[in-house]
């Protein structure tokens, strides 16, 4: 696809799109799917493009934050219709059928993204899981965040993976990395809050209680003063400290005083990105088999079965003891990282839509004289 630069402006040829991304939640909230539409405007129309976010996230601070693209916020039918009116493609970052629908009237091009399980949280099948299914199917390609993801809800998907905030989450050489073990997640019990500590006392046990083992637990959540009492209970109240909360350079820092990250979620998480942002601040990750965690580790750290608090603690064991096994895995982290950076995530994304693009021979795409 042969591209030329004017100015900061990076162009197809002949050709600027207009990319209306679909975000059902947008900033201020704060998640995955929040953090992954932001990098992929930002990197969109920093190769050129026009976006459109659509979100229904409302905004109280009256949109403090400035974004090189535009946000609209909470729309009504004739806003959606003019949106989708404007737009060349439309990107659905998981599906959003409320925003969505007007597609139906336009038969723009487009690819839906799969961010999590199109099922209820039991499993079961309802009325809007079978019509997001009838939906993905009008799609000109979807796209399935892991291999798990495809397999349950899409096959006919390709996957792409999710990025980390690499600027973020790096590591600090000039931190001292001398504790042992780091949770983070909500303090519930999808996320294996309580397998952690749990699996942690197993292996002080099996080592005698003299090893001055520490087990970090990053995070807030409803249970997290059951989790607290676990600790006292099992006599674990020196080794197992609560930190709460922690975001940002203060996370960043707290990561890279650790070796490992323990994600021993029993609910199948569809990705699993903090396995990835604790891989970047060199700890080496232990994650249950579930869902794509496996995906997000590659071959750079451990898996055990989802659930088993034994089989968590075997491994945990493992690489304490193993300090060959622990350099080798944290070795493997750079390349596998390289493949998740926010920028080659976005541009593989980017790369698809313009594909789609030029197949269909589209004759509405403004024009730019270069």
């Amino acid at each position: 696809m042969e591209k030329q630069r004017t100015g900061k402006q990076l162009f197809i040829k002949g050709m600027l799109l207009k990319i209306l991304l679909i975000s059902h939640n947008f900033s201020p909230f704060v998640g995955g799917i929040e953090s992954i539409s932001k990098v992929f405007a930002q990197h969109f129309t920093n190769k050129g493009h026009k976006v459109h976010l659509l979100t229904w996230t409302r905004d109280s601070r009256n949109d403090t934050e400035n974004y090189p693209y535009k946000v609209v916020r909470d729309p009504g039918i004739k806003t959606l219709f003019k949106e989708h009116n404007w737009a060349d493609f439309v990107f659905e970052n998981n599906p959003s059928i409320r925003l969505s629908w007007p597609a139906i009237f336009y038969r723009k091009p487009s690819i839906i993204s799969l961010q999590t399980w199109v099922a209820q949280i039991n499993g079961k099948m309802e009325i809007q899981d079978k019509l997001k299914l009838k939906w993905l199917k009008r799609a000109d390609k979807v796209v399935a965040c892991s291999t798990a993801i495809r397999k349950k809800c899409f096959s006919e998907a390709m996957v792409i993976p999710n990025p980390y905030q690499e600027n973020n989450f790096q590591v600090k050489p000039s931190i001292i990395r001398n504790k042992e073990f780091v949770f983070l997640g909500r303090m519930v019990s999808d996320k294996g809050a309580r397998l952690a500590i749990e699996a942690f006392h197993k292996v002080v046990q099996n080592l005698l209680g003299t090893s001055g083992l520490r087990l970090t637990m990053i995070g807030e959540g409803p249970e997290k003063t059951k989790l607290e009492n676990l600790a006292l209970e099992l006599k674990l109240e020196n080794s197992v400290k609560f930190k709460g909360c922690l975001q940002g350079e203060a996370l960043v820092d707290e990561l890279n005083q650790h070796r490992f990250i323990l994600v021993p979620s029993l609910w199948e998480e569809p990705f699993g990105i903090v396995a990835l942002e604790g891989m970047a601040c060199g700890c080496v990750p232990v994650v249950s088999d579930g869902g794509g965690l496996p995906d997000a580790i590659g071959k750079g750290g451990l898996t055990f079965r989802r659930g088993d608090v034994a089989e968590l603690a075997s491994c945990m064991l493992r690489i304490l003891q193993d300090e060959q096994l622990e350099k080798e895995l944290r070795a493997r982290a750079a390349e596998h990282l390289s493949r998740h950076k926010t920028s080659v995530i976005a541009q593989r994304y980017l790369q698809l839509i313009e594909n789609i693009c030029q197949k269909k021979g589209l004759s509405n795409i403004q024009k730019v004289s270069i």
